[in-house]
């Protein structure tokens, strides 16, 4: 095995290259590694040879051919730009792939009972036509299932199916065992006993739950969602939510609602910090002093945030009339109830008339220089976007 690894790895690791320069030698030499440098291949002679008549310089025996694995209407299909997408959806040979064709030979009545990787062993698949016929030239040929990572969940499950099912007709019919028809190919793969009925995951975050910091809990479990398959992550989180959030009571006694935005959103500190601002005194009083106009635009923009519809309103007016009076009473009733607001000003002497305010350019990164960039500096996993996404 060390001597095959060894010849594959000199096979494939690429061309010899070589490093040259070409000079005259009756000029002074001046150093310059922009002009000096060169790019090259050496290349052998019998190489040269061989290329030239044309011989293969490599080849893969016996033929290896990856097969597809994929969710119901999930294929990939190219298309070419200046085709018209109505006509690509209504051609149904552009949507088959050696998967669909697989389901629909096996329901053939000639057809034996095949798994999917061993299929090719008899058949073979014409790419001009996208379907699989029969071999007559008895030519070696190994099926090899794309991988799969388990984090992919249903897909890596399907995959797991067929690699076991014989002779399966369609998606559902891998889902039905025993004349049922399951919702999910998790279901079917435990009652075709290919996954075990102890799910690890749940066993994993009881042990953890008698000696782990409720921090390290939400981390493994966030460990088990991103690369394990839980069978249940909603049982499995309603289980030990109480030990996942014990900080979190501690810190807020009598505030469920609070407690559960910090553990059911990416918890971070700008979430905290925001969850946490205080309510100024004067801006808890402030709606019951709203005037006609003020009480109007205030109804309707909370009608939009109590309904979580997206809306953008302007309010206008000119100095004096109680614009910022409505901000500040926006923003104690938001924030009264648990919910994040961010208020945001085009200058620092008006965001310090709201509690909390900050510039737009400093809330959100906006480049003050658009010459340089037009593209807010804001990491999609960052603090500040989990703050944007947790923001009502």
């Amino acid at each position: 095995m060390h001597a095959v690894n060894y010849l594959y790895k000199y096979i494939y690791k690429g061309h010899d290259r070589i490093s040259f320069s070409v000079t005259d030698c009756e000029q002074p030499q001046v150093v310059d590694e922009i002009v000096q440098f060169q790019s090259g291949r050496w290349v052998s002679l019998c190489e040269v040879a061989w290329r030239i008549f044309g011989f293969d310089l490599f080849e893969t025996h016996p033929t290896v051919m990856p097969l597809q694995v994929h969710l119901p209407n999930m294929q990939t299909i190219c298309l070419q730009p200046n085709e018209n997408l109505a006509n690509v959806l209504a051609d149904d040979k552009l949507s088959r792939t050696p998967l669909t064709e697989f389901f629909r030979k096996s329901s053939t009545k000639d057809c034996p009972k095949l798994q999917y990787g061993e299929f090719i062993e008899h058949f073979h698949w014409d790419t001009g036509t996208k379907t699989w016929e029969k071999q007559r030239n008895y030519v070696i040929v190994i099926g090899r299932l794309v991988f799969v990572a388990p984090a992919e969940g249903e897909r890596y499950l399907l995959r797991l199916l067929l690699l076991y099912i014989r002779g399966p007709t369609s998606f559902a019919a891998l889902q039905t065992v025993d004349r049922y028809k399951y919702a999910t190919f998790q279901e079917a793969a435990i009652c075709h006993r290919l996954l075990a009925q102890e799910d690890a995951a749940e066993l994993c975050m009881a042990e953890a739950c008698t000696v782990q910091m409720p921090v390290a809990l939400r981390r493994l479990f966030s460990t088990f969602l991103s690369f394990a398959q839980p069978k249940d992550p909603t049982l499995l989180w309603n289980m030990h939510y109480n030990t996942l959030s014990d900080d979190f009571r501690f810190k807020f006694p009598g505030q469920p609602q609070k407690v559960k935005q910090l553990i059911a959103r990416s918890v971070v500190t700008d979430i905290i910090d925001a969850l946490d601002a205080p309510i100024p005194e004067e801006c808890r009083k402030c709606k019951s002093q709203l005037n006609t106009a003020q009480k109007e635009a205030f109804d309707a923009i909370m009608e939009h945030v109590n309904e979580s519809k997206p809306g953008a309103f302007f309010v206008d007016g000119p100095g004096g009339t109680g614009k910022t009076f409505l901000y500040n009473t926006l923003y104690a009733k938001v924030c009264l109830v648990g919910d994040i607001m961010l208020p945001t000003t085009t200058s620092g002497i008006a965001a310090s008339n709201i509690p909390s305010g900050r510039t737009t350019h400093s809330r959100f990164r906006i480049p003050l220089d658009s010459d340089m960039s037009l593209a807010c500096d804001v990491p999609k996993q960052g603090s500040l976007a989990a703050l944007i996404r947790a923001a009502n």
